[in-house]
């Protein structure tokens, strides 16, 4: 599995012949956008930001959309959306963050999450989770000291932080115990990698 970050909450995951792309950027939005082809979008919230289905849509077929709450198998992957809090861009939003199954492996989008506590409901539907997809930069979404926070409750093996910059990022890393991380282009693993891996953090950088 390959997973690249290509900034905001737009995440890159191919696992063998399949793409799946989550919250890619609209070309309404002010963040760069990425062109590909997908086969299964997940998008959070109708926002420039998150629902740019037109960049990763390419002929046919169309790729399979989900955009809310729900269970759903395809392309070898199990997905769960389920509702949550952002207030992203200063408004409230209806909003999903998606735990997705694949390669065995147990992935977890929080998108623009904003609530620092999880719900019961959350917080047993996200244990386990092997890789969290986890915003740090505030604006809406966690700042840096919640998303430590949230994220010990949740207890992943490995932490991929979005919606960052320099400083959220040197915020976080700091709460993460002063730990020293160079980005990287892109994380490639399988499920046996990620064994006696206990709230490791991968910094992918935009392409």
């Amino acid at each position: 599995m390959v997973i690249t970050y290509l900034g905001g909450g737009f995440i890159k995951i191919t696992s063998g012949e399949t793409t799946l792309a989550v919250n890619p950027i609209s070309k309404d939005s002010n963040l760069k956008q990425s062109r590909f082809k997908a086969d299964v979008v997940l998008v959070s919230m109708n926002h420039p930001d998150f629902n740019g289905i037109e960049n990763v849509t390419h002929g046919e077929p169309r790729p399979f959309l989900i955009d809310g709450p729900g269970e759903y198998e395809v392309k070898k992957m199990i997905i769960r959306g389920l509702q949550s809090e952002t207030n992203y861009d200063k408004n409230d939003h209806i909003h999903t963050l998606f735990i997705v199954t694949i390669e065995n492996s147990k992935l977890c989008f929080l998108g623009a999450h904003s609530n620092p506590k999880l719900s019961p409901n959350l917080t047993e539907a996200l244990d386990g989770v092997d890789i969290l997809f986890i915003p740090i930069g505030g604006n809406g979404t966690l700042n840096a000291k919640e998303a430590h926070n949230l994220g010990v409750d949740i207890g992943p093996h490995i932490y991929i932080p979005t919606f960052f910059d320099d400083a959220s990022l040197k915020t976080f890393l700091k709460e993460e115990g002063g730990k020293e991380v160079t980005p990287i282009e892109k994380f490639t693993f399988k499920k046996k990698d990620l064994e006696g891996r206990e709230g490791d953090i991968i910094v992918l950088g935009k392409k």
